[in-house]
């Protein structure tokens, strides 16, 4: 299997190359549109901020690349994001691939700590990425922005109240989370999307 993880400027690409590397599996970190698009699987991951990655994706054709793609598609983290219509992260338009609307956490309580950093269930697990895994299980999260629950939703999150834990669209999916980091849910699930057809 030919897995491409997308190289970009917003990227947690070590710790994704880690886990797919104990899953037996050598990704191939490209830029080039050529290479991406011949690949089996692609990985879209990303740390960081919405506008200058989605500037950096425009100036290199990513953004056209990623549209393109018919092959199974993940966006993890910002990935994940970027995949949305549009983010209220210095007002950034996105993709658009998914119709979910990207908002910053808005704290519910004193207490409530933003970014949220840390473990966190998830429910409402739809369609085969979330194969064999239960409902609630627990995920790492590390974010301030979230993305909308809405008809592309296959997973859901509560923090500060409701969200899109995982989106899915035709061959694209995407996950708020951070499926190297969470130990066998998170090896569960990029197993099952290595298995997607």
């Amino acid at each position: 299997m030919k897995l491409i993880i997308i190289k970009y400027n917003a990227g947690n690409v070590r710790s994704v190359q880690f886990a797919l590397e104990r899953l037996g599996i050598e990704p191939v970190l490209s830029d080039d549109p050529e290479v991406i698009l011949a690949a089996d699987k692609i990985i879209f991951p990303g740390v960081g901020e919405a506008s200058s990655a989605m500037d950096y994706l425009k100036q290199r054709g990513l953004d056209k690349v990623i549209l393109d793609a018919k092959q199974p598609f993940l966006g993890i983290c910002l990935g994940m994001q970027l995949m949305c219509s549009h983010s209220e992260e210095n007002d950034t338009p996105c993709l658009g691939i998914f119709q979910e609307k990207v908002k910053h956490f808005v704290a519910d309580q004193p207490q409530t700590k933003i970014p949220q950093i840390g473990w966190n269930t998830i429910h409402d697990l739809k369609t085969p990425l979330f194969k064999n895994v239960e409902e609630n299980s627990h995920c790492y999260f590390v974010h301030s922005y979230y993305a909308s629950l809405g008809n592309h939703t296959i997973g859901q999150t509560d923090y500060c109240g409701g969200f899109s834990a995982a989106l899915q669209t035709r061959n694209f999916y995407g996950v708020q989370f951070h499926p190297e980091k969470s130990a066998e849910v998170g090896s569960t699930i990029i197993k099952n999307f290595l298995n997607i057809t």
